[in-house]
């Protein structure tokens, strides 16, 4: 099954948070936390998504690997300025799924169109 999120005009935060829903098949009737649904959401116009120029600036991501000085803070607008509006909005989704072993699968089942 395919559904398919308009994101012109949106928040970020309401476009993941109805694509993270989607992807935890919380929306169907049987909801299982240890099976991958089997569902494709595609998010069309990422371009257009409404993002505040106070976000812009004070979202941060953090990175560390562990070693010393190795700690990294990028800002929203660096990573939309490198990488585009697909690449924050997968990270918004990425953060709002369970950390566990079928994340990264069910961000297969992702699809974001700009």
């Amino acid at each position: 099954m395919e559904y398919i999120i308009d994101a012109r005009g949106k928040s970020l935060g309401r476009v993941a948070s109805e694509a993270a829903k989607v992807l935890l098949a919380k929306n169907s009737p049987s909801v299982k936390k240890n099976v991958v649904a089997n569902v494709t959401v595609r998010i069309t116009h990422a371009k257009a998504l409404n993002i505040s120029e106070k976000k812009l600036l004070q979202k941060k991501y953090h990175s560390h690997s562990g070693y010393p000085g190795s700690d990294r803070s990028l800002s929203l607008a660096h990573i939309i300025a490198t990488k585009g509006q697909k690449e924050a909005l997968k990270r918004a989704i990425k953060g709002m799924l369970p950390g566990n072993t079928l994340r990264e699968k069910r961000l297969k089942h992702l699809i974001i169109e700009e």
